[in-house]
C-alpha cells in the first residue's frame, strides 16, 4: 500500500480521532471542530466517509449514524510515511544517513535502543 499524506481537513480530523480513545461519531468530531473553525456537518461527514473509503478509518453503524476509529495509530501512520519517503528517495542508504544526521541525541539513543531490541528479537 503506497502511503501519501492527508489533505488539510483530513489531517485535522485524523488528529482529532487519534486524540480520542475509541470510537467517535461524525457529530462528536463536528462539534469539536466547530470550536476552532466554521465548518459544515456534511463536510466533516463526507471527509470521514472518504477516509473510510481510502482505508484509514473503520466504522460500524450505531443507530442511524456511524462510529469511526483509525485503522492505524499516529505512530504507525508516521512510520508508513517514512517508509514511503525511504522508498521514493532514491539511494535509501543516503536518505537514512541524512535522517540520522538530523536527529537529536535523544532520538539517536531511541533509535539505538530500538535497533538493539529488534536485533535481540531476531537472535532468539
Amino acid at each position: 500500500m503506497r502511503v501519501r499524506g492527508f489533505g488539510d481537513l483530513e489531517a485535522v480530523i485524523m488528529d482529532r480521532l487519534w486524540d480520542r480513545d475509541g470510537k467517535t461519531t461524525v457529530r462528536d468530531v463536528f462539534e469539536d471542530l466547530l470550536q476552532g473553525r466554521d465548518i459544515a456537518y456534511t463536510t466533516v461527514m463526507s471527509t470521514m466517509d472518504n477516509l473510510h473509503r481510502k482505508g484509514w478509518l473503520d466504522r460500524e453503524r450505531h443507530g442511524k449514524a456511524f462510529a469511526y476509529w483509525p485503522i492505524l495509530n499516529r505512530e504507525q501512520y508516521s512510520a508508513r510515511l517514512m517508509r514511503d519517503a525511504l522508498d521514493a528517495g532514491g539511494n535509501s542508504g543516503a536518505v537514512l544517513t541524512h535522517l540520522v544526521e538530523q536527529m537529536t541525541d535523544e532520538e539517536s539513543a531511541t533509535l539505538r535502543a530500538a535497533l538493539a531490541r529488534l536485533t535481540s528479537k531476531g537472535t532468539r
